[in-house]
């Protein structure tokens, strides 16, 4: 299989700020919300074993069709494509510390299937359409909403047997992600069990 490069980003891209909207995650558990991947099985996320990384992102797509006006202007917006490359390009190194990976976006099922095999992924993309998993938790959402619905602002979290116990936030350049991840698994023991 031919890899896909990372697309580039704008070198402009204003850098959001950690205004505390993601403090209270860490400790809590996983809520016993069901989401649909876009491989169509249902993954119950209060039910999810053994390390679990899970990318929160606002949304892909092939183009920019969709997106708001102005989202290179949105602090944190801009990356999507470039953050789902990197966990696919680091998903052998994650697995070596037993992580299963997910993305998360507010995009449908039938859409997130088209983005893995657009990008390529070895993992699976789960929809919160719905906003279930979202309210659940008090993600922060972005103040704009893109085709129509709203999206997440940019989270990832580090989970064992289904309770938080790291969260990136904000998270810039969103490519760095999975780099960032790897770090801290390999330099923060607290995550073994």
């Amino acid at each position: 299989m031919t890899s896909i490069p990372h697309p580039e980003l704008p070198p402009y891209l204003p850098a959001p700020v950690d205004d505390g909207a993601c403090d209270h995650l860490v400790g809590l558990s996983l809520p016993p919300v069901t989401l649909t991947g876009a491989s169509g099985r249902s993954v119950d996320m209060a039910g999810l074993g053994g390390l679990v990384v899970m990318y929160l992102y606002p949304m892909s797509g092939k183009d920019d069709a969709g997106l708001p006006d102005n989202w290179d202007a949105i602090p944190g917006a801009r990356g999507c494509t470039p953050q789902s490359c990197a966990f696919r390009d680091h998903h052998c190194d994650l697995a070596a510390f037993g992580a299963t990976v997910f993305g998360l976006a507010t995009q449908s099922p039938a859409y997130l299937a088209g983005e893995i095999a657009r990008l390529h992924l070895p993992y699976d993309l789960l929809s919160d359409e719905n906003l279930a998993f979202q309210s659940a938790l008090s993600l922060p959402l972005f103040e704009v909403k893109a085709a129509g619905r709203p999206v997440l602002r940019r989270v990832t979290l580090i989970c064992r047997d289904a309770r938080i116990i790291k969260v990136f936030y904000p998270v810039f350049p969103p490519h760095h992600s999975a780099a960032q991840v790897l770090d801290w698994l390999a330099t923060d023991r607290s995550h073994q069990p």
